[in-house]
């Protein structure tokens, strides 16, 4: 006899309240749905070493007294969709092949809810449980949605128009820590900010390597920040694809294979990017390369400059 699959946990609105909290303070337990799990488990880590609290992962006496202090940031907010909001283009249907995709003015987004998901940094059924499934997506619908909206988004002056763009998109604060070292930890598959001080000052769950192409351990730095770039497909870098096939130039856009931001390393080849698929994180394999969901690694592009130091470690 077949084994029924358990049906998933259903959204606590108390997990959200977390969820949302920590994603405030620098430490993104990836995307907010309200449902416990290994990502959570990490930012609660996170939170408690900078609270000096006993670090469980867990939401226990200590770590819910240390939460309260924030408790006035709401697990959601009602918005009022508007056409801007709504906008595409969208990529219907979305091709396959990189050839194909390289003929697309756009790596954009597949349909509205899932740019919505990405803005309030969430999942398309995370937001229909918000909501109903029968909610219109139409300018001056009310929608809730988690709180993931910044206190600001006065970004810096020389940012370029169309990543500011990105940015508000992405409800991504103007407020960052700078980042004075970077350092990935494999065995936990988080990526570590630390500031000039030496302390934790953000923390993001990531996708680091595979067994085929490992995290190459070692010492690196920035060379660059590429925000919404083009990406150069090369089959000669990917194992489980055709030397045969021919090289492809893929468009930007936030479903490209490294999402909205390239952060380049010293290291030939790798980089911290983001993703087009960000309920993956930390589940998935990557082809060396630190992935993160695209609202994180747009928040790390405004933290690190060139010859930030990046340190790989098991």
């Amino acid at each position: 006899m077949q084994q029924a699959t358990p049906a998933p946990a259903a959204l606590s609105r108390d997990i959200l309240h977390v969820q949302v909290i920590l994603d405030h303070l620098g430490f993104p337990p990836g995307p907010l749905d309200g449902r416990d799990g290994p990502g959570l488990s990490s930012a609660l880590k996170a939170f408690q070493i900078t609270r000096q609290i006993p670090v469980t992962g867990r939401t226990d006496a200590r770590t819910l007294q240390a939460l309260h202090a924030h408790r006035a940031l709401r697990p959601t907010r009602i918005v009022r969709l508007t056409a801007e909001m709504l906008a595409g283009p969208y990529v219907r249907p979305w091709p396959r092949d990189p050839q194909a995709q390289a003929k697309l003015k756009t790596m954009g987004y597949r349909s509205a809810i899932e740019k919505l998901a990405e803005m309030f940094h969430t999942t398309p059924q995370t937001l229909i449980e918000l909501n109903s499934p029968d909610t219109r997506l139409a300018p001056g619908v009310p929608v809730q949605v988690p709180n993931a909206i910044p206190g600001s988004t006065d970004y810096p002056a020389g940012i370029k128009p169309e990543w500011r763009r990105t940015l508000a998109d992405l409800n991504v604060g103007a407020a960052q820590p700078k980042a004075a070292r970077i350092v990935v930890d494999k065995s936990d598959k988080v990526l570590r900010v630390f500031d000039g001080r030496g302390m934790l000052a953000a923390q993001f769950n990531v996708t680091v390597g595979s067994r085929r192409d490992p995290l190459p351990i070692g010492s690196w730095t920035i060379n660059g920040v590429a925000t919404n770039p083009e990406f150069h497909y090369n089959p000669k870098l990917f194992w489980d694809v055709s030397d045969k096939k021919p090289d492809a130039l893929l468009p930007p856009g936030p479903n490209s294979p490294v999402g909205v931001v390239w952060i380049d390393l010293s290291k030939p080849h790798y980089g911290i990017h983001g993703t087009p698929e960000p309920h993956l994180i930390g589940r998935s394999e990557s082809h060396g390369c630190i992935r993160l969901t695209n609202w994180d690694a747009a928040r790390l592009a405004l933290m690190v400059s060139p010859g930030t130091p990046v340190i790989f470690q098991e």
